[in-house]
């Protein structure tokens, strides 16, 4: 008769190959996400299906087959293994979905529900340490979407964003630590950028991010749901466990888009800065991600390092993300397992006050 509980891990997805025809399939349905491009939806559909899916696919195909592996997208394949193996700790089945492409949150939903007729709860991670309207929120809303739609009774239990999860941060540190025993002169921790429109939108309180001097670190209730807060939250948080030095950190936001202001300063820019400062050995990590992906695989590891080289850097060292380790697996089934308080929801209106609720598109 099946279980009447079970996990569902979700991350961002990819394209189902790198021909050019699923990469634009694939950021159709990405870009054309209202919390991703949070435009009007003509003026979405005019930036996105009238200029961007008539040029960017071709190179993002490009980019992609530059770290494609013999298995598939090494995010999906990285996710299957994380899966399998939280699996193996758990005595309840656990599912990978993906919230672009496949497989995708509806598919996955509705073959639990077959295969385990007599499911009652569905525990919820969405593979993003920290909270962004683009990621975590748009998981949020595409499940509540799915269970609305196909009608489905669940209780639906979500694991928080863990930016501030004290087991996570020391998790992270020890992947960071046995690079940093070696001598090095900068560690940068890059962070995916976001619109500094998102953040303001994110504000509950609408007069405090990017509106006050130093925002991230004047207490408020928006950090709760501010991006660029819990970013800086963890460098911090790592810095303190690892020890390591102020002056060696580094603290930046990449992958941006369009012309509008992001997230400053930016990966690229400080990347050739460091190389003209001549910097002999650099160390990076990208903690907005728990799996390796196209933006740290290809963005940073080969565009990076190419940029800090050619202007002049020396060793240029990528630490890989959390990715499939046990330890990470191990971590996953303890938080399922009640080590964390997932938060619940019964309404599809304003789960669990979501900030979206205060916003118009």
């Amino acid at each position: 008769m099946g279980h009447k509980k079970a996990l569902l891990l979700i991350n961002l997805g990819s394209p189902d190959s790198t021909k050019v025809k699923d990469v634009k399939s694939y950021l159709d349905e990405f870009l054309m996400d209202e919390r991703v491009i949070d435009f009007p939806y003509w003026k979405r559909l005019l930036l996105v299906r009238g200029i961007i899916l008539n040029f960017r696919p071709k190179k993002s195909a490009a980019a992609y087959k530059s770290i494609w592996w013999k298995e598939g997208s090494p995010l999906v394949v990285l996710n299957q293994r994380l899966a399998k193996k939280v699996d193996e700790r758990c005595d309840y089945p656990v599912a990978l979905a993906m919230r672009y492409g496949n497989p995708s949150i509806k598919d996955v939903i509705g073959k639990l529900i077959l295969d385990n007729p007599q499911l009652e709860r569905l525990q919820i991670v969405p593979l993003y340490p920290q909270y962004a309207m683009s990621t975590y929120e748009t998981v949020v809303e595409k499940v509540l979407e799915v269970v609305r739609e196909q009608d489905i009774s669940l209780q639906l239990e979500w694991m928080p964003p863990f930016y501030n999860d004290e087991d996570y941060l020391k998790l992270l540190a020890e992947k960071i630590r046995p690079s940093i025993e070696e001598d090095y002169d900068k560690i940068l921790f890059s962070y995916h950028g976001v619109p500094e429109r998102h953040i303001k939108k994110g504000d509950v309180t609408g007069e405090h991010c990017l509106q006050c001097e130093d925002c991230c670190n004047v207490p408020s209730d928006a950090h709760a749901w501010c991006y660029r807060h819990q970013c800086y939250n963890v460098t911090k948080s790592v810095c303190q466990i690892l020890n390591i030095p102020e002056h060696k950190v580094v603290h930046t936001f990449q992958s941006r888009l369009g012309r509008d202001p992001w997230l400053q300063p930016y990966t690229d820019k400080t990347l050739e800065a460091l190389g003209k400062e001549g910097v002999q050995k650099l160390l990076i990590v990208c903690p907005a991600f728990v799996t390796d992906c196209l933006e740290t695989l290809e963005e940073i590891q080969e565009e990076g390092m190419e940029i800090f080289q050619h202007a002049g850097g020396g060793e240029f060292k990528y630490i890989p993300c959390l990715n499939d380790d046990n330890n990470w697996a191990d971590l996953i089934a303890e938080w399922a397992g009640g080590k964390v308080r997932f938060k619940q929801t019964e309404s599809v209106v304003f789960p669990i006050d979501l900030p979206v609720s205060k916003r118009n598109y």
